[in-house]
């Protein structure tokens, strides 16, 4: 009898799953996988969160927002996808590699795991943030040192962090499932922090679930860990790179909902941080903001500058201005206040060099180009900083690729 009750505990330790042993969640559909994939990836998952709350977000119109490239194909040639839909992209090696703890990387604003994490050149000049592009970005390096790397791909490029921070915690319980480990390294690069450190400090929806207790490290690349307010300080600038009437076609927001280009003053509030018009296209960007005024001023010498900033109708423009679009959603307060639990190591990388190739760099203290360093490296909320790091020749476009950040967290994952 004794022998038949040891049996009886051994089979019932087999068939309830442990915590390295989960099984994939109920409320996670495997939709397509696809095992024919550019830039040196091995397969693509996508998946759907049947999870109530997830929406069908805004796009621009003209289309600027759309998926485009391989990705339209993983989303099913749905140019506009449903935002309960993400892509899981494997690594070679991501299943036998021998590093014992897989990494997530997480891509940040506009952008998606290829051209962020494996081909830097994808959409040519300028794309990476220099002159020239490299083949080869973070994915390959990790890879080739021996981590079993995935990265998500997001529904919508701009998209609502609360939504995307519930489909990084879909995609580390994935993990987990496939390789019966329990817990997972993040490294989010830019906007791609907001949603990796929402999942371990339970910034979420109300009807969104909680962190897991499943991630070793996280790791944010020129992560807006303070916030930042560089369209509404460089307005302008910003402005033209986004207004077709200016001859701009960028996916980002503006700070101005009218503008006068070529004599024409135009109405766009497709492109407004700030709900209007029936749009909201940059949920995403807009809870990214906080104000930098009273440390790092504002750019006087932009046309506009203080309307821009604070608000109302300047000689060009016309805008809501950065307090009424923190008021209409920043999360950058609430993500601090909630902490990083101190059982995830947490590092954080700035660049140091604002020089992107082709935009108007933020030059009113030390940042990569686009986000301070001072925000990058804030460690206010954070439990345990185990690193910092500040990459001098690196700018804001240049961390997903950048030997030196390369190096720098391939020995932060240990």
């Amino acid at each position: 009898m004794r022998c038949l009750w040891t049996v009886a505990v051994m089979l019932a330790a087999l068939l309830v799953p442990t915590a390295a042993q989960a099984a994939t969640p109920s409320y996670l559909t495997l939709e397509a996988t696809y095992n024919s994939v550019a830039n040196g990836w091995s397969t693509v998952e996508r998946y759907l969160d049947t999870t109530p709350g997830f929406t069908q977000e805004s796009y621009p119109p003209d289309g600027r927002g759309d998926q485009d490239g391989q990705r339209l194909t993983f989303f099913g040639g749905v140019k506009r996808p449903f935002s309960g839909r993400f892509l899981l992209y494997h690594a070679p090696g991501w299943n036998t590699n021998p590093k014992s703890t897989p990494v997530l990387l997480v891509h940040g604003a506009n952008d998606n795991p290829d051209r962020a994490w494996a081909n830097p050149g994808e959409s040519g000049g300028f794309g990476c943030g220099a002159l020239s592009c490299p083949g080869t970005g973070m994915m390959q390096h990790l890879a080739n040192a021996g981590y079993r790397v995935f990265a998500i791909g997001f529904a919508h490029k701009e998209g609502d962090n609360l939504m995307q921070a519930q489909e990084v915690g879909d995609a580390v319980s994935l993990i987990k499932a496939k390789l019966g480990v329990p817990a997972v390294d993040l490294v989010g690069w830019s906007k791609g922090m907001m949603s990796a450190r929402m999942y371990v400090s339970s910034v979420k929806p109300s009807w969104g679930r909680p962190y897991a207790g499943d991630v070793r490290k996280l790791i944010t690349l020129g992560g807006p860990n303070a916030g930042y307010d560089y369209p509404f300080a460089h307005g302008w600038a910003h402005d033209l790179s986004i207004w077709p009437e200016c001859g701009g076609g960028v996916n980002s927001p503006a700070p101005h909902t009218h503008m006068t280009c070529y004599g024409v003053y135009a109405y766009h509030p497709e492109f407004s941080f700030v709900p209007a018009g029936g749009f909201d296209c940059y949920a995403g960007q807009r809870q990214m903001l906080a104000r930098f005024d009273g440390t790092y001023g504002v750019d006087q010498t932009q046309q506009d500058w203080y309307t821009t900033y604070y608000g109302g109708q300047g000689f060009y423009t016309s805008g809501p201005g950065i307090q009424a679009a923190i008021d209409a959603g920043s999360l950058i307060s609430r993500i601090r206040q909630a902490g990083v639990p101190a059982s995830v190591a947490t590092y954080l990388l700035a660049g140091g060099s604002p020089s992107v190739a082709g935009i108007y760099n933020e030059n009113r203290g030390p940042s990569d180009g686009v986000v301070f360093v001072s925000s990058a490296l804030s460690t206010a909320g954070i439990g345990t900083v185990a690193g910092t790091a500040l990459v001098g020749g690196a700018n804001h476009l240049q961390l997903g690729w950048y030997p030196a950040v390369e190096s720098q967290v391939a020995s932060w994952l240990g």
